[in-house]
């Protein structure tokens, strides 16, 4: 009986340790004494030794970067409904462009950033910006883009486009975002 009882115990533990509340959708007002998380802006670059700015050395030429329109690079963001990592039509499109650009080029990494709104915990959105930034790289490879130039990477809510929080905000910031560099 005691046992049961310290297991019981070591269960409710972990299971407070885990929490199990999701934060609220809407984001507290300004002035409510919580710092707000400054927006991210599209000069954020990853690191790492294969991934570099595109305006660094050997960059992109100005005619290479209005090949593809793109607000802070050469290839549009794609968008995704509300708790979903399945590829819309207009994002199938924008991606079949960006096939055609990609493959037209050589000596490009291309790192597909998987994003997502500020509603759901941090594991959750990991998650999914995982599934999202997948859905894209696979869908390129598809369309004959190298696997090996490609590659994804989750930011999840962590780094938001439109910091508030409405839902238009938050339908830009369920994207995939495409760093090019070479």
């Amino acid at each position: 009986m005691k046992r049961h009882a310290h297991f019981a115990l070591v269960l409710l533990a972990f299971l407070a340790a885990c929490g199990g509340k999701r934060p609220p959708a809407v984001a507290d007002a300004p002035g409510s004494g919580r710092p707000t998380p400054p927006p991210v802006t599209r000069a954020e670059t990853l690191e790492g030794p294969d991934v570099r700015p595109v305006d660094a050395g050997g960059g992109l030429t100005e005619g290479e970067l209005s090949d593809v329109s793109g607000e802070g690079g050469p290839l549009e963001d794609i968008h995704f409904d509300y708790d979903s990592a399945a590829l819309t039509d207009a994002a199938r499109a924008t991606l079949e462009r960006h096939a055609a650009w990609i493959k037209a080029r050589s000596g490009l990494k291309v790192v597909v950033e998987g994003h997502c709104d500020e509603r759901g915990t941090v594991e959750y959105n990991l998650a999914l910006g995982d599934q999202r930034a997948r859905a894209a790289r696979d869908y390129l490879v598809n369309l004959g883009v190298p696997a090996s130039i490609l590659s994804a990477v989750s930011f999840g809510k962590e780094r938001p486009l439109d910091p508030a929080s409405n839902e238009a905000a938050w339908a830009k910031n369920r994207r995939g975002h495409f760093a090019v560099s070479r």
